[in-house]
């Protein structure tokens, strides 16, 4: 069934990664990368649920990689500016609307307190690090609201892992009703995304020439 095909896909690729390869993904789900914290953490989850993965060591990892990710995305906006991060983010779907999102989103409220908080915003907590070394916020304040909110919400997810992976047994009695709409919906999903980072990445390009 697809519900059983994607779960052991996923599992399969921290197996074989282990825990670097968790801080890995959580690292490039810090930056510009497209890739969500929702499709690394629960999966996370299931390892510890498993007693395959230490709770402990599993949410230290998977936040270095958050924190790592952030003081590199933290330091281009810093050192390259926002012509940097635009040149580079093109080659990874990233557009001028979601960074500009970003921006008016630290630069109207600004602080630690904006910084801890994105890190539960979705699309800001993926790009909030770069304005943030735009403003040359201090390193100090951060990196500790970096640390905490990226802790706080990487545990939150990887808990809920862990639940849903003690009631997996119900899910996959029913998930072979829902895989075809399951399916569809992903498909949809896709192409809409591809579709629309596209469109907006080649209307920056028009832009700029």
């Amino acid at each position: 069934m697809l519900t059983n095909a994607v779960t052991g896909f996923a599992i399969y690729c921290l197996e074989v990664s282990g825990y670097l390869g968790a801080g890995f993904l959580m690292a490039l789900e810090s930056m510009i990368f497209p890739i969500p914290s929702e499709a690394v953490m629960p999966f996370v989850g299931f390892m510890v649920a498993d007693g395959k993965w230490s709770l402990e060591l599993a949410i230290l990892v998977t936040s270095l990689g958050s924190v790592t990710g952030s003081l590199i995305s933290y330091a281009m906006g810093y050192f390259g500016g926002k012509p940097f991060i635009l040149n580079v983010g093109k080659y990874f779907l990233l557009n001028r609307h979601d960074l500009t999102l970003a921006e008016n989103f630290f630069s109207k409220r600004g602080g630690t307190l904006t910084l801890f908080v994105s890190r539960f915003v979705p699309v800001i907590r993926h790009l909030i690090s770069v304005p943030a070394g735009m403003g040359k916020m201090r390193l100090a304040p951060f990196l500790l609201a970096t640390a905490v909110g990226a802790t706080l919400w990487n545990s939150f997810l990887l808990v809920c892992g862990m639940y849903l992976r003690e009631h997996w047994r119900v899910i996959q009695t029913y998930s072979h009703q829902v895989d075809i709409v399951v399916c569809a919906v992903l498909l949809l999903g896709v192409l809409y995304f591809i579709k629309s980072r596209y469109r907006r990445v080649r209307s920056d390009l028009q832009c700029d020439k």
